[in-house]
């Protein structure tokens, strides 16, 4: 195995050369977007070794934007985004000012985006952030399972960037080094997200969300202040499981105060199920080596009649705005501004699951209390339909949706309005027939 490895050992520059100057690539996503491959390919374009390059991907963060996504480099990189950075929505911005489309955003759900990718587009090559060979001659993807474990393998080429600091998982993040072509070495400390503190908002909208969870479910949650309030006030809760796209900080404590033990999961009990990891060092020390911890691909983790086969499913997501038909926004402001991600898928699966439940929370308002989220009709883009969503909660309260007219929707949905917006929303409810005039 060593001599092998010393075979394909090389540096970034050698190991991105062999990327035709007009091609398809993706590379990993968060903390496995590969920094010194990234840097070599700047440099291969720089130097007019490139002339037209597409980029499939899912949120690259700062590592991209500062080698191949710079504004300079945008007549050669092209890059095809299914889930936006604020880095990226601000040079998409930049673009608009001066007529130029920098970002081309790809609207894929993430159980779809493997399969999707290797129907529509031939890539080149792979580049991906891997933790060290072990003694048997497998890499592991390690934070990030999501769709690297298929694009890793479908790709042309496939280059890894080995970083010690790279944690370990169990489940298939395994890459056999027969299956490499070029390798890198590149010890640098790993992206961290610290968790977002909740704010007393936060724990009010959560303390709702905690009302619907009950003992022994099994829980998705995505990333932010609401979902950290939610998992602060399970500690009272027994027997939770977690079948989720994202794990975080919040998660890991449910684990380590023994509130999620797996043991009534209908799928996978006794292990937590999970597509990628995003936190701080902590995060990744206690999924490092950890066997608890099965990392598998967004195809299967976010694949709605998978997600189906665990009782009680809850899966607890945000939303922008909410219209009186049900019909929700999670991903535009005016501009894109993120993805549609796996929201819709486990909004789905928990339809499919036996006691399960789908909840949207967010704040009533926006802009500093300024707009409110529940609109008569969405303007803009539709995340989840209305004929999926169920549970919605604000601050001020739930609402359940599901088997609702829409006259009753638009009646329940404005008790849990901020106060300033309810009589407007009444008055806009009138006017557009929502419910009859005389009330």
């Amino acid at each position: 195995m060593n001599h092998l490895y010393q075979e394909k050992l090389t540096t970034a520059a050698e190991a991105v050369s062999h990327i035709p100057p007009t091609g398809t690539i993706s590379m990993g996503m968060r903390v496995a977007t590969p920094p010194a491959l990234l840097k070599a390919l700047e440099m291969r374009a720089r130097n007019g070794e490139l002339q037209h390059l597409k980029v499939y991907y899912m949120r690259c963060g700062d590592v991209a934007m500062s080698t191949i996504f710079q504004e300079d480099l945008m007549n050669i990189f092209r890059p095809y985004s299914s889930m936006l950075t604020k880095a990226e929505v601000h040079l998409a911005e930049k673009g608009f000012s001066i007529g130029r489309k920098y970002i081309h955003y790809v609207p894929i759900a993430f159980s779809r985006y493997a399969s999707t990718i290797r129907d529509r587009t031939e890539l080149d090559a792979f580049l991906v952030t891997v933790a060290p060979m072990d003694r048997h001659g497998y890499f592991n993807l390690g934070t990030n399972g999501d769709y690297a474990i298929e694009l890793a393998r479908y790709a042309k080429r496939l280059i890894v960037e080995v970083n010690e600091n790279m944690p370990r998982t169990a489940g298939a993040t395994l890459l056999h080094i027969s299956e490499v072509d070029a390798i890198v070495e590149n010890t640098v400390p790993i992206l961290e997200e610290p968790s977002r503190k909740a704010t007393p908002l936060d724990y009010q909208i959560g303390a709702h969300v905690v009302s619907l969870i009950p003992d022994g479910a099994t829980i998705q949650m995505g990333i932010g202040g609401v979902p950290n309030a939610v998992c602060e006030q399970l500690l009272n809760h027994r027997d939770l499981g977690v079948h989720t796209e994202v794990f975080t900080s919040g998660m890991r404590t449910l684990i380590e105060k023994g509130v999620v033990t797996n043991r009534k999961k209908t799928l996978h009990p006794h292990v937590n199920v999970f597509t990628f990891a995003i936190g701080d060092r902590s995060v990744y020390d206690f999924i490092h080596e950890n066997p608890s911890m099965v990392c598998l691909p967004a195809s299967y983790t976010n694949e709605p009649k998978i997600i189906g086969q665990n009782e009680n499913m809850i899966s607890v997501n945000a939303f922008v705005e909410i219209d009186f038909n049900g019909q929700v926004n999670a991903e535009f402001i005016g501009h894109q501004f993120s993805g549609v991600g796996g929201q819709l898928d486990f909004v789905r699966g928990a339809y499919y699951s036996k006691g399960g439940k789908t909840i949207l929370a967010s704040s009533s308002t926006a802009q500093g209390g300024t707009v409110s989220r529940i609109v008569p009709r969405l303007k803009s883009m539709i995340t989840d339909t209305r004929l999926d969503v169920d549970y919605v909660v604000t601050e001020y309260g739930s609402c359940r949706l599901a088997g609702l007219s829409t006259t009753e929707r638009t009646k329940a949905l404005i008790q849990i309005a901020h106060p300033q917006f309810r009589d407007a929303l009444l008055q806009q409810a009138k006017e557009q027939h929502f419910v009859d005039g005389r009330i």
